[in-house]
């Protein structure tokens, strides 16, 4: 059985101190694959770094929308070069976030765009954070689908099912992470059994949001197993299918990876 985190933030604290011994947890519980998140430019050279020292881990490089006011002036340019690298497989996170606001709205509009803009030039996905800003997301994602066709994913899905099923019309991605597991989640349960099992994935977003029955500890990767095996309950299969169909479906949207 292989699984794969397909979002986790292995540069930042919680996690870094204790990197090299994290991924060899994940490794043990059949995690064969990581894709390092970064959510700043000062962070794509570590993020990157990591990816180049560890055969398994890939890296994505993107502004998060809490971080969007400090990139206001980033243009595709740097977007594009950085995603260059060969051990880049993803556009992100990026997104936009109205539950804290942290950046101009306009600002993270804007520099949703580009970061999209620069996956349709790549081909390679778009890795999107979107809070309370469901109206807003779909709105940009169906305007830039009628532009040009990109690939794209919706990490740490916890919208309503009318935004899922519309994402998943517009042919994107959905990755569950430990919060599925909470007691709080059924409305997130029950769309978690719906999601096709060609359009699924599972992800930590570690160091946070740890998944039952690890809440109230750091998140880690080994974790995503937790996750994986409580998604496929809810589905009624087997971990060791739900491993392979999410793990197929990694490699077969981050195709870079793949080749």
């Amino acid at each position: 059985m292989i699984l794969v985190d397909s979002h986790c933030h292995l540069n930042y604290p919680g996690l870094v101190e204790d990197q090299p011994a994290a991924l060899d947890r994940a490794r043990a519980r059949g995690v064969g694959a990581f894709l390092n998140i970064s959510t700043r430019r000062s962070e794509w050279e570590a993020v990157v770094g990591t990816a180049e020292r560890e055969p398994d881990v890939w890296a994505s490089i993107g502004i998060h929308p809490h971080e969007a006011d400090a990139h206001a002036d980033l243009g595709e340019a740097a977007l594009l070069e950085a995603a260059a690298h060969p051990r880049v497989i993803g556009i992100g996170e990026s997104g936009l976030d109205f539950y804290y606001d942290k950046s101009d709205r306009e600002v993270q509009r804007a520099l949703f765009r580009t970061h999209i803009a620069v996956s349709r030039a790549t081909g390679l996905p778009i890795i999107i954070h979107t809070r309370d800003a469901d109206a807003d997301t779909v709105e940009i994602l169906s305007d830039e689908m009628e532009k040009g066709a990109f690939p794209a994913l919706i990490h740490c899905f916890t919208a309503s099912r009318e935004f899922g099923r519309t994402v998943l019309d517009l042919g994107l991605t959905i990755s569950i992470s430990g919060i599925v597991t909470f007691k709080n989640a059924a409305e997130l349960q029950e769309f978690a059994r719906e999601i096709p099992s060609d359009r699924l994935l599972v992800e930590t977003d570690s160091p946070f949001l740890a998944p039952v029955p690890h809440r109230g500890k750091p998140c880690e990767p080994a974790y995503v197993s937790d996750t994986a095996a409580f998604v496929a309950q809810l589905r009624g299969e087997s971990i060791e299918r739900l491993a392979e169909t999410t793990t197929r479906n990694f490699y077969g949207l981050f195709t870079k990876a793949a080749a």
